[in-house]
């Protein structure tokens, strides 16, 4: 049986697709804030002074939902500051200057791990949140009821324009993901893992089979090159047939959903005991000189990575955490690499400028192209109108803010900004309510 869900085709302009990733380690300082993940803040546990190497832990997690955070070049803690996130609050960040030798710390040893509770503890230790994007904690997803988890499907479809990072981990790291594979497997009693990718990607596919062809119950699932492919709950229904229903978690409905990046990084710690400290990203748009995918420390700055691929060919009107669909402005080109960035975007005028909006001709090409058979056109006049009723009742909640309604709009509306705005203004009519 066959199953589809509404959704676009978007230019995947995946212009790096073929650069497998270097290295960058010459980087002067990094910024590390102590949110990167879902949850609460991770504890600075270390002081101005202090003297670091690659993978001294330098913010524990703080509570269940949290994760550590661990030092991505080697050498002095210089400042302990309060920065400002991308979405408007501020947290506490270590800068510590590189002393150019990426020494690792002495203590980093493999984990053992011979039970349920060893595994998710290690995946914990190891810093590793939702490396796609996301960013919630590894550990929490894994440490779900095993009886409830009938399949883990892994997120390779990399469906935004631009990105392609996961990619290159599915090219350049089945050693890692075969490594983590066994052993949740085993250990947390996995039967069956799902490994989707888009039909766009056939060197990956071609990898990725190689690999599941060595591992019992480990499958391959070819998927449509249409966005939002990669979303959580259409990748569980193009994978498994099953909806998750609003206000639930694939857990609900017999599954757990990983990137595949996140996957081949807790097969590096298992078998090295660093912890994440790097992250291959991409760097691309039209602005850069040399677009390419890059592994760099977590911290380094925008501009540093920026220079490091030939610098601009001209100056960018708009810069961007992740893909255009989805991805976040940044304003400030000091502004870190994070744990879960999977790509910078440098735009051109061109690339950047927003289309003149016009006024809804009530076409339905919204509401025919959103993954959930959502109304945007009528969010947006309920929010126009501060309707927080009909908000709730056209399932605002369920948007996932894809921007399929925006990109598919002949008139241009906001929509998904839109959405956005009422989302906030939902969450505000609940506070002064106190509900």
């Amino acid at each position: 049986m066959k199953f589809s869900l509404p959704g676009i085709h978007v230019p995947h302009r995946k212009h790096t697709e073929d650069s497998l990733g270097e290295r960058m380690t010459a980087v002067g300082s990094v910024t590390i804030p102590t949110v990167m993940h879902i949850g609460k803040p991770a504890r600075v546990c270390v002081k101005v002074g202090d003297a670091v190497s690659v993978g001294t832990l330098i913010a524990e997690a703080d509570g269940a939902l949290s994760s550590p955070i661990y030092a991505s070049v080697s050498g002095k803690v210089t400042k302990i500051v309060d920065m400002m996130l991308s979405n408007g609050k501020t947290a506490p960040a270590v800068v510590i200057t590189s002393d150019g030798a990426m020494t690792p710390d002495q203590g980093i040893t493999p984990p053992k791990i011979s039970s349920r509770e060893d595994l998710i503890e290690a995946i914990r230790r190891s810093g590793i949140v939702g490396l796609g994007g996301a960013g919630f904690p590894t550990h929490v997803k894994f440490a779900a009821d095993p009886d409830k988890i009938e399949a883990l499907v892994i997120n390779g479809a990399e469906c935004e324009p631009y990105i392609t990072s996961d990619t290159v981990t599915m090219l350049t790291r089945a050693a890692d993901i075969a490594t983590a594979l066994r052993v949740l497997m085993k250990y947390l009693a996995i039967p069956r893992v799902i490994i989707a990718i888009e039909n766009n990607k056939k060197k990956a596919i071609a990898a990725m089979e190689a690999l599941a062809s060595t591992l019992e119950g480990v499958e391959v699932r070819v998927l449509d090159s249409r966005y939002p492919q990669g979303a959580e709950k259409v990748l569980v229904y193009h994978t498994l047939g099953r909806v998750i229903p609003m206000g639930k978690l694939p857990l609900d409905v017999g599954c757990i959903v990983a990137n595949v990046t996140t996957v081949a990084a807790i097969g590096s710690y298992l078998s090295t005991g660093m912890p994440l400290v790097e992250k291959c990203i991409t760097v691309d748009g039209g602005s850069v000189k040399t677009p390419k995918n890059i592994t760099v420390p977590i911290g380094t700055s925008l501009a540093d990575v920026f220079a490091y691929c030939g610098g601009f060919t001209s100056e960018p009107a708009k810069v961007i955490y992740g893909g255009p669909m989805m991805g976040t402005a940044v304003n400030d080109m000091t502004a870190p690499v994070l744990k879960n960035t999977t790509a910078i975007l440098a735009l051109t005028e061109k690339e950047a400028k927003l289309p003149k909006t016009t006024a809804c001709i009530r076409c339905g090409s919204c509401t025919n192209h959103c993954p959930f058979g959502l109304n945007p056109a009528a969010m947006a006049r309920a929010y126009e109108r501060r309707d927080a009723e009909a908000l709730q009742d056209l399932c605002l909640s369920l948007c996932m803010e894809c921007g399929s309604c925006s990109f598919i709009c002949p008139a241009n509306r906001p929509l998904v900004q839109t959405n956005k705005l009422a989302k906030a203004y939902l969450r505000e009519m609940k506070a002064k309510e106190g509900t």
